[in-house]
């Protein structure tokens, strides 16, 4: 008999929407180029756009506002570089606002990105977070100068799931003459995103977290606030993202974006249920545990838990024996043996951060897949501890 397939790993990829494929089916046949003045071309600019509108009524924003761009990461690159263009035909460095301001649970693109940055020049600032991982507002207020030109603080952690109050950050950073950007990558067709009520200048959208296709994503860059391309040599997207467009996956976005607004709601609420159910199952099954991330300003679908005496990779590769998807982390840190950049800085031990791992659920898992984790983590963790020396000495002592 075949085990159960449990995937509980969104927050790294979503499978498509059965929509989504729909569409994107479909559009295999719309092969002309968007650029083009024949009908061929003409059709696949229409299907672009109509998703570019999409895209853009969901965040409150207007379609020109709107760049479709390879991925997240490609996105908030775009952004960090602009504040670091060698140019000096560039505005921002023009008007030396060149300096960046960041946080320390940031996804990997913006970490490294910022290094890069800073190997080359710039002054990039690192914020703390609590041990929720919240942002430190006060320190933010401390450490914008005359020279910061940007500050980036993600909207929702992919890791622990921690949801920042960017209306609030943005007022600050504005009421000091910089501009904003959030990585709302994780946020985006998960919790209400409307860039005129949040007040920021940049956001970052990607399509494979929301059940769209991969290779896909989208920056808001609010009118009236200058641009510097990343990717230049041609003039797609308002001369703004070089690159034949991609409209297969800018369909795919596009659909993605319009069953979030039909679904959004209704998964919250049914997921936070769900999510109320694991977490009391593992409390009641599982001693030496503890959850990591904001108890109330977090994604619905997000858990993350640390276990006394298990290794999160032990803990991966049982539950996935049974049939069962999980994270140790962020996938695009997957590669590293180092613990966890957020678990650290919302002030856990290397040891702690190295044995937890990340529930991520999503649209089509249900009560009984949450049983079931339920049934197969704690059998898991039995057998990791029973394993462990280090594990067993402790518990004699106690």
């Amino acid at each position: 008999m075949a085990k159960r397939q449990v995937y509980m790993d969104h927050n790294a990829t979503t499978p498509l929407h059965p929509e989504v494929k729909k569409v994107m089916t479909k559009a295999l046949e719309d092969f002309g180029n968007p650029s083009s003045l024949h009908s061929f071309g003409r059709h696949a600019r229409k299907l672009v756009e109509d998703a570019r509108a999409t895209v853009a009524s969901f965040i409150g924003a207007s379609p020109d506002e709107i760049i479709f761009m390879g991925s997240g990461s490609e996105a908030n690159n775009t952004v960090l570089s602009m504040f670091s263009c060698p140019s000096g035909q560039c505005l921002y460095r023009q008007k030396a606002k060149t300096e960046i301001i960041t946080s320390n649970i940031e996804h990997p693109c913006i970490l490294e990105t910022s290094r890069c940055l800073q190997d080359r020049g710039t002054c990039v600032s690192c914020l703390g977070v609590d041990k929720y991982g919240k942002v430190d507002l006060e320190k933010l207020k401390n450490i914008i100068t005359e020279k910061t030109g940007l500050v980036s603080v993600m909207m929702a952690n992919n890791e622990i799931g921690t949801i920042q109050d960017i209306k609030t950050i943005a007022d600050i950073v504005h009421k000091r003459g910089a501009l904003f950007h959030t990585d709302a990558v994780q946020a985006v067709g998960k919790i209400p995103v409307d860039v005129n009520e949040l007040g920021v200048d940049f956001l970052t959208i990607s399509a494979h977290k929301i059940y769209g296709p991969k290779g896909i994503g989208a920056l808001y860059v609010k009118k009236g606030i200058p641009f510097c391309s990343l990717i230049r040599g041609g003039h797609q997207e308002q001369g703004r993202r070089a690159g034949t467009e991609n409209t297969l996956g800018i369909v795919g976005l596009g659909k993605a974006i319009e069953m979030r607004k039909k679904e959004m709601n209704q998964e919250k609420t049914r997921l936070l249920k769900l999510k109320a159910v694991l977490r009391k199952g593992i409390e009641e099954n599982i001693s030496e545990i503890s959850f990591n991330g904001h108890p109330a300003d977090c994604l619905a679908g997000t858990l993350n838990v640390s276990f006394d005496g298990a290794e999160g990779e032990a803990i991966l590769l049982y539950l996935d024996l049974e049939g069962i998807a999980v994270s140790t982390g962020s996938a695009c840190a997957s590669g590293s043996l180092d613990p966890s950049h957020v678990l650290l800085a919302i002030g856990l031990t290397a040891e702690s951060a190295h044995g937890s791992i990340r529930i991520s659920m999503g649209r089509d898992n249900t009560l009984e897949d949450v049983n079931y984790v339920i049934d197969k983590l704690s059998s898991v963790i039995k057998r990791i501890r029973g394993m462990s020396t280090a594990y067993t000495k402790k518990v004699r002592k106690q």
